[in-house]
């Protein structure tokens, strides 16, 4: 099988071009607009697992991204049978003290290139017919589908926070864009998983390391390599949606009913992060 991965020359996207060539032996076509780094990833990849590596550098925010980077796989007879739409992009900032640019490249990213990277590769997938072996195929215990898509929300769906207003709405997009579309997408035999992590255990907002240690125990927060190995887990067997964590899936209904005084509380912590 072959993967396409965006995002995959760093972080959760290195995550899942790591797992799929380690633990399902995908050959892999990783997009990434940082070129060095992804260069090198695609041949560490290569010679570490044994599988086919195809590098594309390419900016996604770019309003014919998604376009151009299906026709190139066309041209160059790729045919895709498993698409991870991870590239994505944050930042906290007042909404009117924001580059317009920087909204822009945001809902491209997260909203237009997702829609559309879906829309072209699903459409491929539909029609295509697996041979007698690969029908028989089993992965993760369940029948191969025609294809699998995978796209990356987060919790703050969710959330009316102040300083990630355009990160929220976003993702928010993505995660009932999604789960429409599994039904669609059900009786084509083509697979959608929309996975909606809450925090994820990185250096990103500087806790200290016995309080990420706490917050991964209280299942608050997941080391990127669970997230990454639940969310092939729960694509390949076909859910529709996925939000690791018990705290996070049970305080997920709550959310949309946060007091004020907490919101406002937490955008003055998060106002560090502003740029």
């Amino acid at each position: 099988m072959l993967a396409l991965v965006t995002g995959a020359s760093s972080g959760i996207g290195l995550q899942y071009a790591t797992q799929l060539a380690r633990d399902y032996h995908c050959d892999l076509l990783l997009v990434s607009n940082q070129e060095k780094e992804l260069n090198r990833v695609a041949a560490d990849l290569a010679a570490t697992y044994g599988v086919k590596t195809v590098p594309h550098f390419a900016d996604l925010s770019l309003n014919d991204a998604a376009e151009n980077l299906h026709a190139w796989c066309h041209e160059n007879g790729y045919v895709v049978d498993i698409l991870i739409n991870n590239a994505g992009v944050f930042f906290f900032n007042p909404y009117c003290e924001t580059n317009m640019r920087r909204i822009e490249l945001m809902l491209q990213l997260h909203v237009m290139t997702v829609a559309k990277l879906t829309r072209l590769f699903a459409e491929d997938m539909i029609k295509r017919e697996l041979t007698p072996e690969e029908a028989a195929q089993r992965i993760c215990g369940r029948k191969r589908k025609r294809g699998y898509i995978l796209n990356m929300s987060s919790m703050s769906a969710w959330m009316a926070m102040p300083g990630i207003q355009t990160y929220n709405a976003s993702k928010a997009f993505i995660y009932n864009f999604s789960k429409s579309l599994w039904y669609e997408l059900q009786p084509h035999n083509v697979g959608i998983t929309v996975m909606a992590p809450g925090a994820v255990d990185t250096a990103l907002f500087g806790l200290a390391p016995n309080l990420r240690k706490l917050a991964v125990n209280l299942t608050v927060s997941i080391p990127p390599e669970r997230l990454v190995k639940r969310a092939l887990k729960k694509m390949f067997r076909g859910k529709k949606a996925d939000t690791p964590g018990f705290i996070n899936w049970l305080s997920t209904p709550m959310l949309k009913h946060t007091p004020d005084w907490i919101l406002f509380l937490a955008q003055k912590k998060l106002a560090q992060f502003m740029h």
